[in-house]
């Protein structure tokens, strides 16, 4: 039975005062930006008028947004770290109603700029020199003016804005705080309960019966609410779909592709590219098999390493040191920055009942970034803890690199710093094992983090297009179509030398990616980016490490291609993914050769 939040040291959890020191301080500023919203109004109609209006309207709404961004994380992360807590709930509900109104007050700003012409706006530039730190995105707003609506069609949107979000909000209480999967025997023949948080433990464990009973229970729950799942992921497809389509998108890929400047042919290119190296993961379950002992290889085999050594557990404490040194590849400067998370509060590490499942990171200019995690103490959870501490210091190095409003990195590249950390920290533990059994059991975890992240998240962005694309043409979203289209691409994915359970065809419903539309494509694109990275830095090429953390200083003030160019990546270029393949080629033969020994 998971814990009470008031159950943990104040140590472990993240400092929110450092947003804001009391909740009178909160409700200041929640008072100040109400006001403030009266303010912004006054522009509507008269912004265009010259240049110093422009700069002046532009100046008040990064002012407001800004405080709005502390006002939300406060929130937010209030209520995630307890789902259960009504308090905090009710907090966030006013936090993101207050973003709303925001939405609607400014939705005049847009269109009313695109009602002029860029020769205005580039002759504005000249006039007053302080509208140029907003040059980069006054020029992208033009680039994006196709799909601007006009204003009030932009006001009726920003209206819904708030039920637009309604199909994740639902799938997050449901899933993090109602849903209950019951009980398990672990490997002790004690009743434990099941839950998201301790699933992975069960599923990693060296005892199959747990694995398989854990596996099942989990799926079949699932299945039992097929029905409700199937509702709100259809509602979400719809939605996004319906919005591409009145902002004059062809799609909805095309929508989430384009303001990131990103071509759809990177993202068929990513599928048809690891659609043609399944051989190499075929090979690997063939390793995992023998060194399981297993006749048979199932899913829910997947997730145990199959070495015979015991598995080390690490307090908080340790993870630290051990990423710290791992870490230390990327210099003095690096590490003295990232220590601040550690002991300045960053990081909520309590698995306790009712916290937001998963793990993220998020960011607030005024103050700093913040980590949740529900830590247990795994390799997997060092991994988790190193992959967002990532995230941290891209937002660290951005906020400290650049203003407000180009510190907000595209997502396209908002997984490579996290990705760079789990690979230094995999090989770092590769090169420090002590014998020939821990090294194979961090060769197959490198595998396995391969293995989920690109196999595995390809596939999710496989299923996400087809569902857009079915539900386009208008194709009814049922659960027996959702649940067999997976099971499918299960088979696609991972079916040759490995058994395809049918309760996978389940899972589908408890990927909360899924409602953060055309996501999850970038965590395997991100990751090939991050293995030219981090062997570019281990094998000391010139200069790879100045230009990463010149990456990581960017925020968008480049395209998210040209962004990686800087850090010496082009994922423009097929041969930028095979390479990845070769890597985990390598990979699985070095296991295949230590298996042999």
């Amino acid at each position: 039975m998971a814990k009470k939040r008031e159950e943990y040291s104040e140590q472990l959890k993240w400092n929110v005062k450092d947003l804001y020191a009391s909740e009178k301080e909160y409700k200041k500023d929640f008072e100040e930006v109400e006001s403030r919203l009266k303010e912004l109004a006054l522009f509507k109609g008269h912004i265009m008028e010259s240049a110093k209006k422009l700069l002046a309207l532009l100046e008040l709404d990064t002012e407001v947004d800004k405080k709005i961004e502390q006002i939300y994380v406060y929130a937010h992360i209030q209520n995630d770290q307890d789902t259960t807590n009504v308090k905090y709930q009710v907090l966030y509900k006013k936090a993101y109603k207050l973003y709303e109104s925001y939405r609607e007050t400014t939705s005049f700003i847009v269109p009313e700029i695109l009602k002029s012409t860029e020769e205005v706006v580039e002759n504005f530039l000249k006039e007053e020199k302080g509208l140029q730190s907003y040059e980069r995105m006054l020029k992208d707003l033009f680039k994006m003016k196709p799909f601007i609506l006009d204003e009030s069609r932009e006001q009726l949107i920003s209206q819904f804005s708030g039920l637009m979000g309604v199909p994740d909000e639902v799938f997050s209480y449901l899933t993090d705080a109602d849903l209950k999967f019951g009980t398990i025997l672990n490997e002790n023949d004690e009743e434990e309960e099941l839950t998201e948080k301790s699933y992975r433990k069960f599923i990693e464990s060296p005892n199959r019966e747990v694995r398989k009973n854990a596996f099942l229970k989990l799926f079949t729950t699932y299945g039992d609410f097929k029905n409700t799942y199937a509702a709100l992921l259809a509602s979400e497809v719809a939605k996004n779909n319906k919005i591409a389509l009145i902002r004059s998108y062809k799609s909805t890929l095309h929508s989430s592709l384009f303001g990131n400047d990103i071509p759809e042919s990177v993202y068929f290119n990513l599928i048809a590219t690891v659609k043609k190296n399944i051989a190499p993961l075929s090979k690997f379950w063939k390793i995992k098999k023998k060194n399981l002992g297993v006749e048979e290889l199932h899913l829910y085999d997947t997730f145990a390493s199959g070495i015979k050594i015991p598995t080390k557990t690490y307090s908080e404490n340790d993870a630290k040191q051990v990423i710290l040194d791992s870490l230390n590849v990327l210099g003095e400067n690096y590490i003295k920055d990232l220590t601040q998370a550690f002991d300045e509060g960053w990081i909520d590490y309590p698995p306790n009942d009712g916290k937001r499942n998963g793990a993220y990171c998020t960011a607030c200019y005024n103050v700093h970034p913040y980590v949740l995690l529900s830590f247990d103490g795994t390799l997997n959870n060092v991994s988790t803890l190193a992959h967002e501490l990532g995230h941290a210091m891209h937002y660290y190095y951005a906020i400290k690199n650049q203003s407000y409003q180009d510190y907000g990195y595209s997502i396209f590249v908002a997984e490579v710093a996290s990705q760079v950390n789990q690979i230094l920290l995999s090989k770092h533990l590769i090169e420090k094992s002590t014998s020939k059994e821990e090294k194979m059991y961090l060769i197959d975890d490198l595998i396995s983090d391969f293995k989920s992240t690109i196999y595995r998240q390809t596939m999710f962005a496989d299923f996400e297009l087809q569902i857009h694309e079915k539900e386009q043409k208008g194709e009814v979203l049922t659960h027996e179509l959702l649940s067999d289209l997976y099971y499918k691409l299960n088979q696609e994915y991972f079916g040759e030398n490995i058994t395809i359970d049918d309760e996978i065809r389940y899972e589908w419903e408890r990927i909360p990616h899924f409602y953060m539309k055309f996501y999850v494509y970038q965590y395997a694109t991100a990751y090939a980016a991050a293995i030219k990275i981090a062997m570019d830095i281990l094998n000391q090429k010139e200069n790879a490490c100045e230009h990463y953390l010149e990456f990581l200083g960017l925020g968008c003030t480049k395209t998210p291609i040209e962004s990686l160019k800087v850090a010496g990546v082009d994922m423009t270029r097929e041969e930028t993914l095979q390479e990845a393949f070769t890597y985990f080629e390598d990979l699985v033969r070095e296991l295949k050769e230590l298996s042999e020994e």
